[in-house]
């Protein structure tokens, strides 16, 4: 079950999406892993590790499935887990870096990771400076506050209301990469730009250098939002990709003068026309806009624009 990481990694077939560029691997990682046969429980080899001297060098942990099918459903929680990380601090005084929920099988439906409350979690460690969460439902932070943290990538197919309100006024002074995926109304994710507004108008993050926005169904709303949003002005990478923007909220990105000072626009897997792509090739602005989609029909011959992760990783 425990054995060291091999900065080797189940990737997403989804363009880069995989949270590992900002988690930064170090050959001081560790990662855990629960077979779905495996009759022993999660802590049973986490207070073994515990007992090693490999705990008070260790930088960075990675969990994969810390549950089985036949667990209670208090131990698929991620609270489970979190409270024998929070009580275990002094044992990993090093600890700067958690990927929660790095499950690797492509099957697997995103939603299926319950998550739980991460405030004891980040009050236990202080000079946490990258968190990394996969999945969504039960996720919450309180009122956030962290001196230390620079990077927080939250990838879920459905980020609820709460969760991006809390975050939207969260205090961290030292954050530098924010990635929310916020998901669709289906799967939890009801999220408005009324919950966003206070992170567009740039508060609580004086160091945000980038801002990704991910798989949004409401990505159209979200790009007239932050064309002239205060938050431009302090970041140089704007992400919205794995969304729905079509040419709506594309048009109101290129006509932004604060959209053309980044230094990085990314709008991976949209719906933009040939037109819209050829306009955005006719400026001086790095913008990357790979996997352009084609609108399907549904069942009733309406266009539909799906996000690029609506359940399952593949």
């Amino acid at each position: 079950m425990i054995f060291e990481w091999k900065n080797h990694y189940g990737a997403l077939a989804v363009h880069n999406s995989t949270g590992w560029e900002h988690f930064k691997p170090s050959d001081d990682l560790m990662r855990f892993y629960v077979e779905d046969d495996d009759p022993n429980p999660w802590e049973i080899f986490f207070n073994e590790w515990l007992t090693s001297d490999e705990p008070a060098s260790v930088t960075g942990l990675v969990l994969d499935r810390w549950w089985t099918w036949n667990d209670p459903v208090e131990r698929m929680s991620a609270n489970y887990v979190l409270a024998q990380l929070a009580a275990a601090s002094e044992r990993m005084p090093l600890l700067r870096a958690l990927f929660i929920g790095e499950v690797t099988d492509k099957k697997f439906d995103l939603s299926w990771i319950r998550q739980g409350n991460y405030a004891p979690f980040l009050a236990a460690y202080p000079l946490l400076e990258s968190l990394v969460i996969r999945g969504g439902p039960r996720l919450s932070f309180g009122s956030l506050q962290h001196q230390q943290l620079k990077t927080l990538v939250i990838q879920s197919n459905g980020l609820s209301a709460q969760v991006v309100r809390e975050l939207a006024a969260a205090d961290l002074p030292a954050l530098e990469h924010l990635e929310l995926w916020l998901g669709w109304a289906e799967s939890g994710g009801d999220s408005t730009i009324a919950d966003l507004q206070p992170l567009l108008n740039g508060g609580g993050l004086p160091q945000l250098k980038t801002l990704a926005l991910r798989n949004c169904d409401y990505a159209d709303l979200l790009a007239q939002a932050l064309a002239n949003a205060p938050i431009l002005e302090r970041i140089k990478v704007l992400d919205l990709a794995l969304g729905n923007l079509s040419d709506v909220g594309a048009e109101a990105l290129f006509a932004s003068p604060a959209i053309r000072k980044l230094d990085t626009l990314v709008l991976h897997h949209h719906y933009l026309s040939d037109a819209m792509l050829d306009c955005w090739a006719s400026i001086e602005l790095a913008v990357e806009v790979s996997f352009q989609q084609f609108v399907p029909d549904d069942n009733e011959g309406e266009e539909v624009y799906p996000i690029a992760i609506s359940g399952y990783l593949a």
